[in-house]
């Protein structure tokens, strides 16, 4: 039902620390990158949302939301279809901290007639270990999704199957295991899932937009849009209602799904040990890790902890990651369900706002090389910065040579190192790119190791 892994490698970017509103610089940076994104995948919209430093730092929307909204608002709220899983999740928390249920409980307890429900755990359903067989893999349609449908009838059609496999030895994406999940919550709280979440969760932290997707069909709301392969964009058919439920029901604005990253960053509202137990990674018997909680995916991505969920509805595909430690949070949802703008957006709005990590021997050995460059171009050498075999190679025609040539291209626009640094010879090999407004050098740099070591090798040559 969404195009999860898409959406996780969307996530191999960096992100440090900081917590200072959008720059001009950066506004103009982030509205050419969603303008062009949009148009290159030809997808209609997208709302967005920008959490830095704890604090939601810009909500913006581009483009069409719908024929009768030709100017999408950041106040209209998007499908966020499976990022709801991670509400649903909350709400199961919620009741086991009330003593209403143990997530360890067998399904059986609660719900009879599923199948293997006397061995499938409530956790499961949340971690996708459960066996339940997928009732909406496809991303498309299926025939039987024009007629309204209901929790039972999912359960009945699908949740009474074989299982796919036994409880906790593989991990697959279940829908199904949702609409149990979901089905299960009400009857222990005795109330819609809907309600408690509300009464629980969205009214608490100011969450004003949240409605249930099926609602969020009419002319008031952005419209869902599709390509078939590369023709043209066209509205497409919502789902008739009932096909979501607990699996990914929610619409809400960019800016509401950021309040509940918020809370997540801060440990609010919910009890720390409940988001610690939704960010936990399940592992299988056999003890492979999964990459998946309750309701979210975990990854370590660079040596950065990056909670995430996308979500994938009929016409409508979302992205929100959440980088707890960094106290930031990317929030992207598009009104079509063809191209990968949503991920884009996601993967370049963090290169703009979040800067790459270095760790601290890295940034010093980029902080040296930089000097010795800016050096080499005014021809002022500090010849304690380099080993006896750079001294001897910099000789005083090879100092002419770099600074009659690299001065008069003034001042670069970028310096930044290339690929991962490599051992050789008892030093560390590393590359960088120097950008200009017409060109690009190259660097190859040999240092030796640690944060103060001295450079042997410096050469420059033409970039690709």
């Amino acid at each position: 039902m969404i195009k999860f892994a898409l959406a996780l490698s969307a996530l191999a970017f960096a992100a440090p620390a900081f917590a200072q509103p959008i720059t001009p610089a950066e506004q103009a940076q982030i509205d050419a990158l969603v303008t062009k994104a949009l148009a290159d995948k030809r997808v209609p919209s997208a709302s967005i949302a920008i959490v830095r430093g704890g604090k939601i730092v810009l909500a913006k929307a581009y483009g069409k939301a719908s024929e009768a909204i030709p100017v999408a608002r950041a106040d209209l709220a998007y499908q966020i279809a499976s990022n709801s899983k991670q509400f649903t999740a909350a709400a199961m928390l919620l009741l086991e901290d009330d003593g209403k249920l143990d997530l360890d409980d067998k399904v059986a307890k609660y719900l009879p007639g599923i199948s293997g429900g006397e061995r499938i755990s409530l956790r499961q359903l949340l971690d996708h270990t459960s066996g339940l067989q997928d009732y909406w893999p496809q991303d498309y349609s299926f025939p039987a999704m024009a007629t309204p449908t209901t929790p039972q009838g999912i359960v009945d059609h699908w949740a009474k199957k074989p299982l796919d496999f036994e409880p906790g030895t593989q991990w697959q994406y279940s829908n199904t295991g949702y609409v149990v999940a979901g089905m299960i919550i009400e009857k222990v709280a005795g109330e819609p899932l809907l309600a408690l979440l509300k009464r629980r969760i969205f009214t608490p932290l100011g969450m004003a937009s949240v409605e249930d997707l099926d609602a969020t069909s009419g002319s008031r709301f952005p419209q869902g849009y599709g390509r078939n392969a590369l023709g043209p964009v066209r509205a497409v058919t919502p789902a008739a209602p009932g096909w979501l439920y607990a699996a990914g029901e929610l619409s809400m604005t960019a800016a509401d799904l950021a309040k509940w990253n918020i809370a997540r960053i801060d440990r609010a509202l919910l009890p720390k040990e409940d988001w610690e137990a939704q960010e936990t990674t399940t592992k299988l018997i056999g003890g492979k890790d999964t990459g998946y909680g309750l309701g979210v995916a975990a990854r370590i991505v660079s040596g950065r902890s990056i909670i995430s969920h996308s979500g994938e509805s009929v016409g409508f595909l979302s992205s929100n990651s959440v980088f707890p430690k960094e106290r930031a949070a990317i929030v992207v949802m598009t009104n079509s369900w063809s191209g990968g703008a949503y991920s884009e957006i996601s993967r370049g709005i963090a290169k703009i706002i979040l800067p790459s990590p270095e760790d601290p021997v890295a940034a010093a050995r980029t902080m040296r090389i930089r000097t010795l460059f800016d050096q080499l171009r005014s021809g002022a050498l500090d010849r304690k910065l380099l080993t006896a075999n750079a001294n001897y190679y910099f000789t005083p025609t090879a100092l002419a040579d770099f600074r009659n040539s690299l001065a008069p291209l003034g001042e670069p626009t970028g310096f930044a190192a290339e690929g991962e640094p490599q051992p050789r010879g008892g030093f560390v090999i590393q590359g960088y790119k120097v950008t200009y407004p017409n060109q690009t050098l190259s660097v190859s740099s040999f240092t030796e190791p640690g944060s103060t070591g001295r450079v042997e090798q410096f050469l420059v040559e033409p970039g690709d």
